[in-house]
């Protein structure tokens, strides 16, 4: 069964109360994508009057592993995830909703096809962008997810 925006929302209200208390939110994915939205407000701003960087980070990271997550379950396997790396780059102040869309769903499931078939580790770098409500790209997140079965 495929993880569903539901699913996953709730698992960050249990899991990652920091996340979801910020209004960091799981709004669509599939085998391809994932997106996630937060808005700015008082409780996730910077002295700057934006949103605070790290929950950006949150929601971009949310929108890879989110994927992650997806293809492990559809693996039927025992498979830890874990972000070794990760870089970012910020274009303009983030306010407003912003959604962050990673579209390396295709990438994750190769590495772990790869990773069930030798039983090796893989690592594999997704990207996840965010956007304001008009289009404009305020920031570009990259994470390096580390895969591994479990014995």
């Amino acid at each position: 069964m495929a993880l569903t925006p539901s699913k996953i929302n709730t698992f960050t209200f249990l899991k990652l109360p920091s996340a979801w208390w910020c209004g960091i939110r799981l709004k669509y994915i599939d085998e391809q994508k994932a997106i996630t939205t937060v808005r700015h407000k008082w409780i996730n701003q910077n002295p700057f009057k934006s949103m605070f960087w790290a929950v950006q980070g949150m929601a971009a990271e949310l929108s890879t592993g989110a994927l992650v997550m997806n293809e492990i379950q559809k693996s039927g396997k025992r498979i830890s995830m874990l972000v070794a790396n990760n870089k970012a780059t910020f274009t303009k102040k983030a306010t407003g909703r912003i959604s962050f869309t990673c579209e390396d769903g295709p990438m994750i499931a190769d590495a772990i096809q790869k990773t069930v078939e030798t039983g090796e580790g893989q690592t594999c770098w997704m990207k996840s962008v965010g956007v304001n409500a008009d289009g404009i790209e305020v920031s570009t997140f990259h994470f390096e997810w580390t895969i591994l079965l479990k014995k």
